[in-house]
């Protein structure tokens, strides 16, 4: 590091250099590969290379970042704010902004030409329909002299005489609407009544579009579904990247940011609201609806993305005993806590199981109910901070496992988001070692007649999780690497793509085929921290496992984004899961979002999911005196000493070979991931 060069962190893309003081921030996100737009050539006119500085100390990547730590506005942004209007605040122009100190950017997704894609569809379940809020339609008498009974008092009987519905109260914010409901002619008028005890809305006439929506608020992205409470159809879904990121990649970042900044409570908070609230319009704009037609959001989230939405500072959960400050179910007005739809729209959040296993596993275990079905169901939530439900008929176990970002892309050195470009599928030749791939973008293998002109408008940028998974796993099963996870510098003499690198060895997936472009490699560190990610996922499997006392389980279902895309046998393959009649591993899609959405529309599954969790039993995988082993001895590919009889029944296993002098893992000693 020349000693004046300063560092510099893009989130969400993770990538990170050093550049000498002066470097213009667009010139160094196009060196690292980050994905900023800009369409006037870096003259300061289409505007579209926004960019913003996050403040503060981030202890992690070893930077103290501050807005003093750009140049200052110069007279090319005065220009544009003079002619286009003001930029958002803390917003500059990253072609004419130059790095003058360590810096942490955030680039937002109006300003990435390919934006990350979002892959928490939700797929089609049976659904009780029974919502907590329901619309009644009533005409009312006309008002006399003999009564002189209000307006309110006749719509209150007439919803009993007509619908048996009993004992109503009027939220305060409508009583203004009865009036204005009333002109009509016939003075038919339509009401919203939560759970049979409260007139929430008022409408003239007849209103037949109640909307509702379900939410997933991942660490990394954010799902949202908006649907008819009156059919549970789905009639719009959107998502977008956790703007949250820019304080932290992973979940404890964002806890040490909030420890070491009195106000970053308080910016999270902020960041998640505007996010949920952006979709919420996206949405409505979406379906050509209202966004007042919203009259209920049902909530799934880990405990601190919980935390930090409804307004709790969850420092308490960054230490044992992570204590919550409510495991109960949240049933509030969606204005208290920042979000806009109609005035009188209810939020409910599911409840929390544990300090580290939120509502979002609650979703997945309405979702899937594996403590119903026959045999023993392993359900996994893949992402930052995993998910990990093991059940039978008799006991239900949970616990959650710190994962880290690297299997969405995160500290790879070639690894991005899933976005246009990004490697998802691998497979490598075991004669040759030649590779051949498919990117976000294209639907053709790299060696097939027109890949090249396929990806022309974009290019190969990187490697997503899915791909990751993929790369890795083949190099295991091509030789490429060892069980041990050791890139083989022997094979160096049979092929090109293995190379060295300083003491180590890597080995390229692809060569860059432009000026532009670089070459994806995965390196000695990409298998280490993939080893690293999926043996903690692995350890807390068998910590359930040796709870439930089994040593094997009959069907497994991967949910969340990440768990919808990784091929089952590569999965397996790397380890990270256990042994299974690969027929039984199956994707259980956005279970979790699917569990919001099975609240939203049925409030019989409010109480089903607050009864079942009482009976669940937690591992707190932080505390547990035999995570340590089980996680060293899932280091290995896929395990130092676990069976996969299953998975080489039918999956050819590499060929045997020699530990070489270069296998480090043994020598170091292996630590406990942080949470």
């Amino acid at each position: 590091m020349a000693e004046a060069d300063v560092k510099v962190l893009f989130m969400p893309s993770g990538r990170r250099g050093l550049f000498p003081r002066g470097t213009p921030l667009l010139d160094a996100a196009r060196n690292l590969g980050v994905d900023i737009d800009s369409v006037c050539g870096g003259r300061g006119l289409c505007g579209r290379c926004q960019i913003s500085c996050v403040t503060g100390s981030f202890a992690k990547h070893q930077i103290e970042s501050d807005v003093d730590h750009l140049s200052p506005f110069c007279a090319t942004e005065v220009k544009f704010v003079e002619r286009k209007g003001p930029l958002k605040e803390g917003r500059r122009l990253s072609c004419h902004t130059t790095l003058l100190d360590d810096a942490v950017i955030d680039v937002p997704a109006e300003s990435q030409v390919h934006r990350q894609i979002v892959r928490k569809e939700m797929e089609s379940r049976d659904i009780r329909l029974d919502p907590a809020t329901r619309l009644y339609y009533v005409q009312i008498g006309e008002p006399t002299l003999e009564d002189p009974r209000g307006e309110l008092q006749l719509l209150i009987e007439a919803l009993e005489n007509d619908w048996g519905v009993t004992g109503l109260t009027l939220a305060h914010s409508q009583l203004h609407q009865i009036q204005a409901a009333l002109t009509r002619e016939d003075r038919g008028i339509t009401v919203a009544v939560y759970q049979e005890c409260e007139i929430t809305a008022v409408w003239p006439g007849l209103f037949e579009q109640p909307r509702g929506i379900a939410i997933d608020v991942g660490s990394t992205t954010v799902a949202a579904h908006l649907c008819d409470l009156k059919t549970g159809e789905v009639l719009a879904s959107a998502g977008v990247m956790n703007p949250q990121i820019r304080y932290g990649e992973d979940l404890m970042s964002r806890v040490s940011y909030v420890m070491m900044h009195p106000e970053g409570a308080e910016l999270l908070t902020l960041a998640i609201r505007e996010a949920i609230n952006g979709l919420l319009v996206e949405l409505s704009e979406q379906a050509s609806g209202d966004i007042n037609d919203i009259l209920e959001i049902a909530l799934v989230a880990n405990p601190i993305m919980h935390h930090i939405l409804l307004g709790i500072n969850p420092v308490n959960l960054g230490t044992a005993p992570f204590a919550l400050t409510t495991s109960d179910p949240v049933d509030a007005r969606a204005i208290e806590v920042g979000l806009i739809a109609h005035p009188e729209a209810r939020l409910y959040c599911l409840p929390c199981i544990a300090g580290h296993v939120g509502a979002d596993a609650a979703g997945v275990i309405l979702a899937e109910a594996p403590h119903r079905g026959e045999g023993m169901t392993l359900v996994v939530d893949v992402g930052t901070n995993a998910e990990i439900v093991l059940a039978n008929q008799e006991r239900l176990l949970v616990c959650s496992s710190p994962t880290g970002p690297a299997f969405e892309g995160a500290q790879i050195s070639s690894g991005q988001r899933a976005t246009m470009g990004a490697i998802e599928r691998v497979r490598i030749d075991r004669d040759t070692l030649e590779p051949r791939f498919k990117s976000i973008g294209s639907d053709l293998w790299s060696n097939e007649a027109g890949f090249l002109e396929a990806m022309s408008g974009h290019g190969v940028t990187g490697i997503c999780g899915s791909g990751i998974i993929e790369v890795v796993a083949e190099m295991y099963l091509a030789g490429v690497i060892t069980p041990e996870g050791v890139v083989d510098g022997g094979l160096a003499d049979r092929s090109a793509r293995i190379r060295q690198e300083g003491r180590t060895w890597s080995y390229v997936l692809h060569h860059a085929e432009t000026a532009d472009e670089s070459d994806v490699v995965i390196t000695q560190n990409d298998v280490r921290q993939i080893q690293l990610a999926k043996a903690a996922l692995y350890a807390g499997i068998k910590l359930l496992m040796d709870e439930m006392g089994t040593s094997s389980v009959d069907r497994i279902r991967l949910a969340g984004a990440f768990g919808s895309h990784i091929s089952v046998s590569h999965a397996m393959v790397l380890g990270l899961i256990p042994d299974c009649d690969l027929e039984h591993v199956t994707s259980a899609g956005n279970a979790a979002g699917a569990g919001a959405r099975m609240a939203l529309l049925d409030r019989n599954a409010r109480i089903e999911i607050a009864d079942t969790i009482r009976t669940a039993e937690r591992i707190e995988t932080a505390v547990a005196p035999d995570f340590q082993r089980h996680f060293v001895g899932a280091m290995a590919l896929p395990h130092q000493s676990d069976p996969f009889p299953h998975l080489f029944s039918q999956v050819e296993p590499p060929k045997a070979k020699a530990v070489t002098s270069d296998d480090t893992l043994k020598r170091r000693r292996r630590t406990r991931p942080n949470r």
